[in-house]
């Protein structure tokens, strides 16, 4: 986890509340770019691809990577983080409820 120095005064009340402590995302490449990183309703898996791809591109240049792995995975996120998805996620064995992949299929053919 980055610190920041205490040296310096908070610059808001969330922050005082917080110890002056900076989280990890505060520097991931990703910020303000949420849209690549989580899927709209009723994306089709060709659009999923392209965009999954594209957010792997930043993730891939990303100096807290495996920090937000490791979030995503310690809290069943859903999207794509750490340059994973949810679905890759599922299969190392860290579960979210029901991936992209396994909610897209009908129930007929779940297992």
């Amino acid at each position: 986890m980055y610190m920041r120095s205490t040296n310096q005064p908070a610059d808001n009340a969330v922050e005082a509340r917080l110890g002056n402590s900076v989280h990890w995302s505060d520097f991931a490449a990703c910020k303000g770019r949420t849209s690549l990183f989580f899927a709209p309703r009723a994306e089709r898996p060709q659009a999923r691809l392209r965009r999954e791809t594209q957010a792997g591109a930043i993730c891939a240049k990303c100096t807290v990577v495996d920090d937000c792995r490791s979030f995503a995975r310690d809290n069943h996120e859903y999207g794509f983080w750490g340059c994973e998805s949810e679905e890759e996620r599922h299969r190392a064995g860290y579960t979210v409820s029901a991936p992209i992949g396994i909610r897209a299929r009908p129930a007929a053919f779940a297992n």
